[in-house]
């Protein structure tokens, strides 16, 4: 019996029809409304970069802000080359011991516009990629905030690079990558308590410990120079923190929706209670204190954002403000290490009070994945918390120190005498963020512009 041309093709639509696996199987499903969340959510992160740059450049002195704001800046251009070459390979690509990734993925070969089978979403692996990508170069730029005046630029170019890559990239696949031993063990951090904010706040101390404090720090006024770079830098991390939390339920879901919630409602509480805290302490409720209250909360929340309850959240913000107030301007003190612009004191004590939170406001409610804690009837997950907290610590301190010892032997990690006195501005970049146009340079008008200044630095020119 002869099929004629159209029979046949009706016969083969049917067949696939009936056995849709054969033809679709290997197309994993893309969401589009997931994929644009997550794209804007890794645009929101991106601008947190910047935003910190801000925050951090109003702080310090003016003769400091272009050096200090491009740390923050050069980081978003370093970090993403690294993270395409190995670094997203190393967090997040196949396992190797529970420790690191291998470099089955380097060069993002193997990560495309498909979903990644690995990580079960329903956006392209390229998106996923990206998004964690934006996680890595803010990380690495807040560390900045403890050596802010003093590291010279070109050390601190080959330290990002080699604290991204032997301490970033292993602790985000302990505790994200697949298999990885703390995701094994069970501790919780949904955007980055440990992963961000531990790591990055304990390797700031470190650092600022190893540079030594700045000079005259102590006996000089160091106040910053522009609070309303500082505010509106805080506005921006509070914007795109959004995305850094809600976006970490990497789909458009009633999860995003909870984590964005919390994290509005953490950041505003913490900003109260910092102000009310440095009201009774100093008598004066500030700008900078409501600005830094804010960022602590965002801080204490982020490893909570995906477990929590809008009521816990509160409490999270409330005691983040106090205990990240009290790090910056008792402990701090009575120790006297110079931890430039608090990095360790918001990033490094508000991270750990996060993640312990987690472990006791956490609940099955709020996300079935997760666990349930302290307050639910799990003691036993403020112990797993604590073990991550250690973890985390214990490496970061350790790699970071090994890593500026050996940044050390390659090139001079802080910045001479005089190029502290005359800004790192104008003697590690050539610029001056102010200049007088009337008058000159930063230096009130010694110099009539610039490039006097950059010619007195290279010796061409006379002074007296």
């Amino acid at each position: 019996m002869k099929i004629s041309k159209v029979g046949l093709i009706l016969w083969t639509m049917l067949v696939l029809l009936a056995v849709p696996g054969l033809a679709w199987a290997a197309e994993p499903t893309i969401d589009t409304g997931d994929t644009t969340f997550i794209m804007l959510c890794s645009a929101l992160v991106m601008i947190m970069t910047p935003g910190l740059a801000l925050f951090y450049g109003g702080m310090v002195r003016k003769k400091n802000v272009l050096s200090t704001i491009m740390q923050s800046f050069i980081i978003i251009c370093l970090v993403s080359v690294q993270w395409v070459l190995f670094g997203y390979s190393l967090a997040f690509g196949p396992d190797i011991n529970h420790i690191v990734g291998s470099l089955s993925w380097a060069g993002l070969s193997g990560v495309g516009q498909v979903p990644s089978d690995t990580y079960g979403t329903t956006v392209p692996h390229y998106v996923f990629m990206v998004f964690q990508l934006m996680f890595a170069i803010i990380t690495a730029a807040i560390i900045s905030g403890s050596v802010a005046e003093r590291m010279r630029f070109p050390a601190f170019l080959l330290f990002a690079l080699l604290w991204t890559t032997f301490v970033y990239d292993p602790l985000a696949h302990w505790v994200w990558g697949a298999d990885g031993w703390l995701l094994n063990l069970g501790a919780l951090d949904f955007a980055g308590g440990t992963v961000v904010h531990i790591s990055s706040g304990v390797s700031g101390l470190v650092a600022a410990l190893v540079l030594g404090k700045r000079k005259g720090f102590g006996s000089e006024p160091m106040a910053p120079h522009q609070l309303p770079f500082t505010v509106l830098g805080a506005a921006l991390l509070w914007f795109g923190w959004f995305g850094f939390n809600a976006g970490s339920a990497l789909a458009a879901n009633g999860l995003a929706a909870s984590a964005f919630v919390v994290t509005n409602t953490a950041a505003a509480a913490a900003g109260l209670s910092w102000i009310f805290a440095e009201w009774l302490h100093h008598g004066k409720p500030t700008m900078l204190g409501a600005a830094s209250g804010a960022v602590a909360g965002l801080v204490g929340i982020t490893p909570a954002a995906g477990f929590v309850t809008p009521l816990s959240a509160i409490v999270i913000g409330l005691v983040a403000g106090v205990v990240c107030y009290l790090g910056v301007s008792v402990v701090k003190q009575k120790l006297g290490y110079d931890d430039s612009l608090d990095a360790f004191g918001v990033h490094g004590i508000g991270g750990t009070w996060g993640a312990i939170a987690t472990g006791i406001f956490c609940t099955t409610t709020v996300n079935p994945l997760g666990k349930d804690g302290l307050l639910y009837g799990n003691a036993a997950q403020v112990g797993t918390q604590a073990i991550g907290v250690l973890a985390t610590v214990a490496f970061a301190a350790t790699a970071t120190f090994i890593i500026l010892k050996v940044v050390g032997l390659v090139t001079k990690l802080r910045a001479t005498a005089e190029e502290e006195e005359l800004g790192l501005d104008i003697t590690i970049h050539g610029e001056d963020a102010y200049p007088d146009i009337v008058g000159g340079s930063i230096l009130g008008g010694k110099y009539s512009t610039t490039s006097d200044m950059q010619a007195m630095l290279s010796g061409s020119l006379k002074t007296n």
